[in-house]
């Protein structure tokens, strides 16, 4: 075997990426839906789709669940859960509360001036932390919408208390094994202030929260130049980084297909996390992303292959000589060092991983010549079609 050869499977072989229920789904922009036929519309069918993907990519054995949409009932729905991980083989993965769609979080959830409301808020959340539980789940991951759209219509500084008061009490009912991942986003929906902006702001949180408190990186939430791997490498020196929704954008928010726009942004925050021995086994990489024109089950296996050969390339950084190159201050070898994995065709690296595991090689043409999605595409086509004519 060669040493590239080698490499690669090591770093194969320990990256799974969790799939969103959501991504399944039907979603769509404030504008509208294109709604498609084959189009996930119960848990059952989400964990189908899942299943798919993860038998094609071997990568994904994990399902991100959404409170409110894939478990409406609460903790009375967490055996159907549990029946569906048996027949599919894919498990329940990060706990999404719901914290933006109830009517009474127009002016916010756990930083809402209403006590009352943080209170049905805080209570989502907790519910959410006891789902965890039952499940085996990790990870409760708590993105806010929370935030303002005009100066003066709200007190910043007495929502941060709000907040860190919530964050706080949610934090003291977590399992010894269990994790509370603070995400950020510096707009949308809120326009003028957003509670949680940026990664300062959920780091000092997350501190403030405990322990078992950290931060969850979202690649589409930041400002245009950002420089994300800057902020990895900050998270991953003061052991905070949680984990990442992966996406890709061109402006804001698009959740656009991982790597669709920059790869090479990928490629460098894989590579800082590969640059610590100990990120992988703390860090829990998501797919996050919203497929309104793609089909949605191979939209997601081309994520993960994607995702695959970008890490496959952070894998094979000469990371001993880049050190030396950098010690030195020999710019353009170290940048160089750094562009040759890079540019490195990895594809026949990682087809040889599949084929040694049994992988179909291409796992696209695999999924368009399984039939899969022609056969829910029949099976759902009827009942989406009724979705259609309710939606217009």
């Amino acid at each position: 075997m060669s040493a590239h050869q080698n490499q690669v499977d090591l770093a194969l072989n320990s990256l799974r990426i969790e799939l969103p229920s959501w991504g399944f789904a039907n979603t769509g922009t404030r504008f509208g839906k294109f709604l498609q036929p084959e189009a996930a519309a119960t848990i059952e069918e989400k964990f189908a789709d899942a299943a798919q993907v993860h038998a094609l990519t071997g990568a994904a054995p994990t399902l991100a669940l959404h409170v409110a949409w894939d478990l409406p009932g609460g903790l009375r729905d967490t055996q159907k859960i549990q029946d569906l991980e048996t027949q599919h083989g894919i498990r329940a993965g990060s706990i999404n509360p719901n914290l933006f769609e109830n009517r009474a979080y127009k002016f916010g959830s756990i930083c809402n001036p209403d006590p009352a409301v943080r209170r049905v808020a805080i209570e989502h959340v907790l519910e959410s932390v006891a789902i965890a539980k039952l499940l085996r789940s990790r990870d409760v991951s708590l993105w806010l919408a929370d935030g303002s759209n005009y100066p003066g219509t709200q007190s910043i500084r007495r929502r941060i208390e709000w907040m860190a008061e919530a964050l706080a009490e949610v934090h003291s009912k977590l399992a010894d094994d269990q994790r509370l991942l603070v995400e950020y986003k510096p707009f949308e929906p809120a326009f003028y202030h957003t509670d949680l902006a940026d990664w300062g702001m959920s780091l000092l949180m997350a501190r403030q929260a405990g322990p078992k408190a950290c931060v969850l990186v979202d690649t589409g939430h930041h400002y245009q130049g950002q420089n994300i791997e800057q902020i990895v490498a900050w998270l991953l020196r003061e052991r905070m980084l949680g984990g990442f929704h992966f996406n890709d954008r061109r402006y804001a928010d698009d959740d656009l297909t991982l790597g669709s726009i920059d790869p090479y942004q990928i490629f460098r925050i894989f590579h800082e996390i590969l640059s610590d021995n100990s990120a992988m086994a703390s860090t829990a990489f998501m797919i996050d992303q919203s497929h309104n024109l793609k089909g949605k089950v191979e939209a997601m296996v081309q994520t993960v292959c994607t995702a695959q050969e970008i890490f496959a390339k952070a894998a094979l950084v000469d990371r001993k000589r880049l050190a030396t190159l950098q010690d030195e201050c020999r710019l353009v070898e170290a940048e160089e060092c750094l562009r040759d994995a890079f540019w490195f065709d990895v594809r026949p690296l990682v087809q040889a991983w599949r084929a040694s595991r049994g992988l179909p090689q291409d796992p696209l043409a695999a999924l368009r010549s399984s039939g899969y999605v022609e056969r829910i595409r029949s099976e759902r086509r009827e009942r989406n079609a009724r979705s259609v004519a309710t939606y217009a």
